[in-house]
């Protein structure tokens, strides 16, 4: 500390106009280069890099000659470099205790870097919380919902969250939970949705659709029907395939039942008895 006080009071009595001109335009000249060179990377890798990847190279470029610049304007000023590397050391230790959230931040963000669940452009699901990725920062990750609104979620947050990728990978299955009556013919059944799937065009033919049997609930059979579609297609799949189901069901007369109760107090149990008594009788007993 002692010989960059003295650093300073040396740069003092001999710093001049001229050389803090000199150093600003540096500073300012390594911004417009960094700038140019960020938008060159951007028009001759667009085609050859993803997204997320030409992002990542953008900055280390910007950054990169913006640092070189402003170490040439530092050195201009009269600083020694080894003596200004010391003093910052110390100076980040202590904005490291002062800010620890946002250094837990910059480290998971690295890690979100090197990792690469996802990519800007996919869509994600972070805890409740589903959108596409529009940005991803150093703190910060950026997504824009499918209701158009703009939601920032810390680095650690989705380092230590449940992290689903919605748009990985180009195909994706879709179960539905069906419930027939313990009176259909669960073959038959098999038939119709079979027949649906192979009819709709959004169905794909591989992966194959597939009937599972989940087992018997308390009011009718429980069934998992799946089917797969191009990502693209997803949505469009779900709410076209459940409306022919059900316009087919009821076409067939195959019964999707609501929950029942039986009422039973032993072996032999004679029928509850049921009176309905109207508002008419009330009034004439209170006459």
């Amino acid at each position: 500390m002692d010989q960059f006080q003295s650093t300073l009071e040396a740069i003092g009595s001999n710093l001049h106009g001229f050389s803090v001109f000199k150093a600003a335009v540096l500073v300012v000249t390594g911004w417009l280069l960094a700038r140019i060179a960020s938008l060159t990377v951007r028009r001759l890798f667009s085609e050859h890099l993803s997204r997320h990847d030409l992002a990542l190279v953008r900055r280390v470029v910007f950054y990169v000659i913006l640092a070189l610049f402003v170490v040439s304007a530092v050195r201009e000023l009269g600083f020694k470099l080894h003596v200004l590397m010391g003093a910052a050391g110390i100076l980040t230790l202590a904005i490291g205790f002062a800010s620890q959230t946002s250094a837990s931040n910059i480290i998971s963000g690295l890690f979100l870097l090197g990792e690469r669940p996802f990519s800007i452009g996919d869509v994600v699901k972070i805890g409740d919380t589903t959108g596409e990725v529009i940005s991803i920062d150093m703190l910060s990750v950026k997504l824009r919902t499918f209701d158009n609104l703009f939601v920032r979620i810390p680095n650690e947050t989705i380092i230590k969250s449940s992290l689903t990728t919605l748009s990985k990978f180009p195909i994706r299955r879709l179960d539905l939970q069906l419930g027939i009556a313990y009176k259909e013919d669960i073959e038959r059944v098999r038939e119709v949705l079979f027949d649906l799937a192979d009819k709709n065009p959004l169905c794909l033919d591989e992966p194959k659709p597939i009937l599972i049997f989940q087992g018997f609930g308390e009011s009718s059979i429980n069934l998992q029907f799946s089917v797969w579609a191009q990502r693209e297609q997803f949505l469009e799949l779900r709410n076209s395939i459940q409306i022919e189901i059900k316009k087919q069901f009821d076409r067939l007369g195959i019964e999707i039942p609501f929950p029942h109760r039986t009422l039973y107090a032993g072996s032999v149990t004679e029928p509850l008895p049921v009176r309905i008594e109207s508002d008419n009788s009330h009034r004439r007993e209170k006459t």
